[in-house]
């Protein structure tokens, strides 16, 4: 049984524009999707019913809600198979569930509560330093509609975090930019940290370069399994990884990198650079779970 595309809908325009985006997706991998509504209504609604229908109004309004979603994936891929449920339960742990049977979870960037479009909803954030699966945040398209990718262009983030190469991330998407016939911008940021830098003329710009090099070493090490059918290109950028990322999103049809999730009070979190990226990207943004 061919795994699912999962997405998670509300009612929202950013999730509605999740659904666009996974639609496009499930048919270039040839895939059913599943449109999945999570709520606690029957904690919040108990006895209250809708009129005449026997069951709780908000359960109603779910049911609206991913078949509606349902009608826009296919008025976009009519020959889309696709899957509904609503269950009574918190959006969070209803979409980390669902991720550990699904090939791909994706959601808008913000929900019904979200108050602005340039930062990130915190179900999305949620769920996205705990799924089992890649993850897609679907940003950018701030005109209400997701268009398939045009900008030929599939970004990676290298190295991402503490990690010095993120092979899951790369095959993620080398796969990617085949599906699209797009090209792999593969990214690597690097710094020369204060201490090493000198005033001396002749040795100023050593040190930036002995780091720019370890970077373009580490891009070749990462994209050395590539498959030679995928066009690739490498950059070694200097900057700030967030900064660096952020300014690579822009003209590219999705930004991929690794998940590095750390073990803190509060429990598993992503790192900085994909909690900013995900705030900030200007495309939409697949988180990848890196194993250890």
């Amino acid at each position: 049984m061919d795994l699912p595309i999962v997405v998670g809908v509300d009612g929202s325009e950013p999730s509605l524009r999740a659904v666009d985006w996974a639609a496009d997706e499930a048919v270039l991998r040839g895939t059913p999707l599943r449109l999945v509504y999570a709520s606690l209504w029957e904690r919040y609604e108990g006895a209250a019913f809708a009129q005449g229908l026997g069951k709780p109004s908000e359960q109603v309004r779910a049911q609206d809600i991913v078949e509606t979603a349902a009608r826009r994936a296919h008025r976009r891929q009519t020959d889309l198979k696709i899957s509904t449920e609503a269950v009574p339960e918190e959006p969070e742990y209803a979409l980390v569930r669902e991720s550990r049977s699904a090939l791909l979870l994706v959601t808008g960037s913000r929900g019904r509560s979200g108050i602005t479009e340039a930062l990130l909803g915190s179900v999305s954030l949620t769920v996205a330093g705990h799924a089992h699966c890649p993850m897609v945040v679907v940003r950018g398209s701030y005109d209400n509609k997701v268009r398939p990718g045009t900008h030929g262009r599939v970004v990676v983030g290298v190295g991402v975090g503490e990690r010095p190469t993120t092979p899951a991330a790369v095959r993620f998407a080398s796969d990617e930019a085949r599906r699209r016939g797009a090209v792999l911008d593969a990214v690597r940021a690097w710094r020369c940290p204060a201490h090493e830098t000198t005033d001396h003329p002749l040795l100023a710009g050593e040190p930036a370069r002995m780091h720019e090099q370890q970077a373009v070493e580490v891009l070749e090490k990462a994209l050395h399994d590539v498959p030679a059918d995928v066009e690739t290109r490498r950059g070694a950028v200097e900057g700030n990884t967030r900064h660096v990322l952020t300014d690579a999103s822009h003209g590219a049809d999705l930004l991929v990198i690794g998940a590095e999730r750390h073990h803190r009070h509060f429990g598993l979190q992503l790192g900085r650079v994909a909690h900013g990226v995900l705030h900030h990207s200007a495309c939409p943004v697949a988180i990848v779970p890196e194993r250890e």
